[in-house]
C-alpha cells in the first residue's frame, strides 16, 4: 500500500533522513522506532505532505505522492495522529471530531461515523460538549485518534501515541490501535515504547540519524541483540 524508496529530507543544512526506504502492506501495522532526533516525526510529516522530501519516492497505492498537497493527501485515504496531538483547543469535542471530516461530504456518513466515534470512545462522548482544552491528556490522545477516524482512513499515521501518558492510559491507546488492525485498517506507527511495538507490529524499522540502522519482523527484532540492548533494556 505505501512505499518509501531512497527518501531524503532536509531542514537547510541539517538531513533529517538519508535514503530511507520502507514499506507498509495493506491491513499491516509497521513500527518505526528511534531515540529523539532520529527522523520518525520528520518522516511522517513527509508522507502526509506537511514536509518536502528533497529527493527519493514516497508511492501510496502505486501512485506517486511525493509532490501532493495535504489536503489531497487526506482525500486519497491517509490520516495522521501528530505528535503533541494537535488539538484545537477553543473547540469542542464535537467541532474537534468533525473537523476530522473536512474533507467529506456525505452528511448521513459522517453523522454514523461520529456516533461510531463516541461508542468507540466513550470518554469523548461524556464530554461532547466540552473544549478539548479542559480534557486530560490520555482524553486527547483519544480525541486525537478519533479525529484522524472521522476522515475514514485506509492508511493511519501515528507519531508517539504514547507520549507524555500514565501507563494505563498508554496501554488502552494501544488496545484502540488493535482493534483498529483487527477491522483491516493499515496502520504506520512512530513510537518509542518498543515493548508495545514489537507486540503489535507486522514489520519494525529502526531509525538513527536519519537512516534504517535496522529492520525485521518483529518476532525477529524482539530478539535482536542490538535492539533488545538499546530499546528493551536487556
Amino acid at each position: 500500500m505505501l512505499e518509501i524508496n531512497d527518501l531524503c529530507v532536509s531542514y537547510g543544512a541539517i538531513r533529517a533522513l538519508q535514503n530511507v526506504s520502507l514499506k507498509v502492506g495493506a491491513g499491516q501495522l509497521v513500527g518505526i522506532l528511534g531515540a529523539n532526533g532520529a527522523g520518525k516525526t520528520s518522516l511522517l510529516r513527509t508522507i502526509s505532505g506537511l514536509v518536502r522530501a528533497g529527493s527519493g519516492t514516497i508511492r501510496f497505492d502505486g501512485g506517486d505522492i511525493g509532490r501532493t498537497k495535504p489536503e489531497h493527501i487526506v482525500r486519497l485515504g491517509i490520516a495522521h495522529v501528530p505528535e503533541g496531538r494537535g488539538m484545537f483547543p477553543d473547540l469542542t469535542v464535537r467541532e474537534n471530531l468533525l473537523a476530522g471530516a473536512h474533507t467529506r461530504r456525505s452528511r448521513s456518513e459522517i453523522a454514523h461515523d461520529y456516533a461510531r466515534m463516541l461508542e468507540m470512545f466513550p470518554s469523548l462522548a461524556r464530554r461532547e460538549k466540552q473544549d478539548s482544552s479542559t480534557l486530560s491528556g490520555g482524553e486527547q490522545q483519544m480525541l486525537a485518534l478519533a479525529r484522524a477516524l472521522m476522515s475514514r482512513p485506509r492508511l493511519l499515521l501515528a507519531d508517539e501515541v504514547s507520549l507524555g501518558l500514565a501507563p494505563v492510559i498508554t496501554k488502552q491507546v494501544f488496545a484502540h490501535l488493535q482493534t483498529l488492525r483487527e477491522l483491516g485498517m493499515t496502520i504506520l506507527v512512530v513510537e518509542q515504547n518498543a515493548h508495545l511495538v514489537l507486540k503489535l507490529a507486522d514489520q519494525v524499522y529502526v531509525l538513527k540519524h536519519g537512516r534504517v540502522e535496522m529492520q525485521g519482523t518483529a518476532q525477529a527484532m524482539s530478539t535482536h541483540p542490538e535492539l533488545t540492548k538499546a530499546y528493551l533494556g536487556e
